[in-house]
């Protein structure tokens, strides 16, 4: 059987499974032309949402990806969700909706009830509907246990008070999937219980949301949001009260791969634009692709996309195998942020003073591989991820 990464990168499937991937790729390509790096830039530029490209990879059935088939999705498959991102991000238009989406959407179809994925998970496989995700708190940072955000029960639901940082497209959201704290805070192993799930309505009233001025060249923009006493239904609540984090923790490592579908797309990405100018320019009488120096550093970076890769789709295999990912999707979003970063840095040195020149659109990949150093979770923590599971270390924080 070929492997999703040579139906990406554009070898005939044999496999049934393969004809799928073909054809999820057939599909995104054609997508990404008619919306293409312009496209998302202007959009960007303009500081508004993709709207028409989300909505046609509704209308193409691609988010339904990763979805059961009996809620009107094509099954439940991690690995075609990832190649739509990977696609997406060689193409130069990443989505960070759809990183946040399918983060948020995994405890939703594990730990919701029918009627909940009804109302909070079909809709988003025909873009009716789409969701965020709010975790980050300005004191907490990576630190979930510390979260101040508070959901008090009443005899009607809940009552939500409580502020987040830096999320993701939630002016273009209709749901937010907000973490918040139910019971007081413990220590030991106890830290993980009181706190819980809810599904809330992005325009409740109460809620107000301030766009921070975080600039990485893209049309998905960073939101603080305050909860000033949110009524919440009872039946927002998802999974069991207190026990939050066991249910978010499904959707870690397909937040992970994601993150590195980005990155390994972006850094392909970097990599054409430049093969193609370093090819094209010779002030010295050859191409400047024919030197070492040049090749050197873009080859170097081109064997840790790829190496990162292989492995984001092999924890693609884990996870719909339904094993555990735990340790190849973390080191996948380690290797790849990494790796786009070594890229981008690669595009802007080799095109000298272009590539600093933003109409070249090269210093404008920057910001975004760097930032996926950072986001949605820090390499620091996959760090000690990898060193306490993999190794066998103490827990260091």
């Amino acid at each position: 059987m070929l492997s999703p990464v040579q139906a990406v990168e554009g070898l005939d499937a044999g496999s049934g499974q393969e004809s799928i991937f073909k054809d999820i790729r057939d599909t995104v390509l054609g997508i990404t032309r008619k919306y293409d790096r312009a496209y998302w830039l202007q959009c960007a530029k303009e500081g508004r949402f993709t709207v028409e490209s989300w909505q046609a990879m509704c209308d193409a059935g691609l988010m339904g990806l990763s979805i059961p088939e009996q809620y009107g999705g094509m099954g439940e498959s991690l690995t075609g969700l990832i190649m739509m991102q990977d696609l997406l991000s060689r193409a130069g238009t990443p989505n960070l909706l759809l990183v946040v989406t399918g983060l948020a959407r995994v405890p939703l179809v594990k730990h919701g009830t029918p009627e909940q994925i009804e109302r909070y998970v079909v809709p988003t496989v025909s873009g009716k509907k789409r969701i965020c995700f709010a975790i980050t708190e300005p004191d907490a940072g990576t630190n979930t246990f510390k979260i101040k955000t508070h959901a008090r029960q009443t005899r009607d639901g809940w009552e939500l008070s409580g502020q987040k940082v830096f999320i993701s497209c939630a002016e273009d959201a209709d749901f937010i999937m907000v973490v918040a704290r139910t019971r007081p805070a413990q220590d030991g192993d106890a830290r993980k219980q009181g706190i819980s799930l809810f599904m809330v309505d992005a325009r409740a009233k109460g809620i107000e949301k301030q766009k921070l001025n975080i600039n990485v060249a893209g049309p998905d923009r960073q939101y603080m949001v305050f909860f000033d006493n949110v009524k919440v239904d009872k039946d927002a609540l998802i999974g069991p009260e207190g026990d939050g984090l066991r249910c978010l923790f499904d959707g870690l490592n397909p937040e992970r791969l994601l993150t590195a579908a980005c990155s390994v797309g972006i850094g392909d990405y970097a990599l054409a634009r430049t093969v193609q100018y370093v090819n094209s320019r010779a002030p010295f009488g050859q191409p400047l692709g024919a030197y070492q120096g040049v090749q050197h550093p873009m080859a170097r970076a081109k064997a840790h996309i790829d190496g990162a890769r292989i492995t984001m789709y092999e924890a693609c295999r884990t996870f719909d195998a339904g094993g555990d990912a735990g340790r190849a999707s973390n080191t996948a979003k380690l290797l790849a942020s990494e790796a786009a970063v070594e890229a981008c840095d690669a595009a802007i040195q080799f095109h000298g003073g272009y590539g600093f020149d933003a109409d070249y659109d090269v210093i404008t990949l920057w910001p975004f591989a760097r930032l996926l150093k950072v986001a949605p979770v820090n390499n620091e923590i996959i760090l000690n991820y990898i060193g306490q599971h993999v190794l066998g270390m103490p827990k260091s924080y």
